[in-house]
């Protein structure tokens, strides 16, 4: 199985839970993992992290298009099948709008694609303001998961080392 990333993920993992300083083990699993081509996120989320301009713009500038795919001719299709279903719910035309503007769209079209798993920290919300990643996983039958359920899945482990 492979996975899709979310920004979310990276940046609340920077922020509360796997700082880049103090928990380097969460950023190498990352990269071991894409190498094994388990783990992806798409070019969209790598520019909203670049956009940052801080210690996680540059760990992903180093990533490039290896770990951060960029959109190939099989999303054309999903990009219409996604479109389609948001556009046929009881969203508010802004909400849709912006949805359609986000890397949202694109990394859920990328999975739908690919059949890849989508990683988010986003929950299923029943509101017509805003379009949730989940609630569109689910409508469009894409599996879609948390980062702590990825890394429990793949067994992660990030053990502690020696002190230097």
């Amino acid at each position: 199985m492979a996975y899709l990333l979310d920004a979310n993920v990276f940046i609340q993992a920077k922020n509360l839970y796997y700082g880049l300083d103090f928990c380097p083990a969460f950023w190498e699993w990352l990269i071991v993992n894409n190498k094994d081509k388990k783990v992806f996120s798409i070019e969209k989320v790598g520019d909203e992290i670049n956009a940052g301009n801080d210690e996680l713009s540059q760990w992903a500038a180093q990533r490039g298009k290896d770990f951060f795919l960029v959109p190939d001719t099989a999303i054309l299709a999903a990009l219409n099948t996604v479109s389609g279903w948001v556009t046929g719910q009881k969203y508010e035309p802004a909400a849709v709008s912006t949805f359609l503007q986000l890397a949202d769209y694109y990394l859920i079209a990328y999975a739908l694609a690919h059949g890849h798993t989508v990683v988010t920290h986003e929950i299923v919300k029943a509101t017509v303001k805003k379009i949730q990643i989940p609630n569109v996983c689910i409508g469009l039958k894409i599996k879609c998961m948390t980062p702590f359920e990825m890394l429990h899945h793949e067994r992660a482990r990030f053990i502690l080392g020696p002190t230097v």
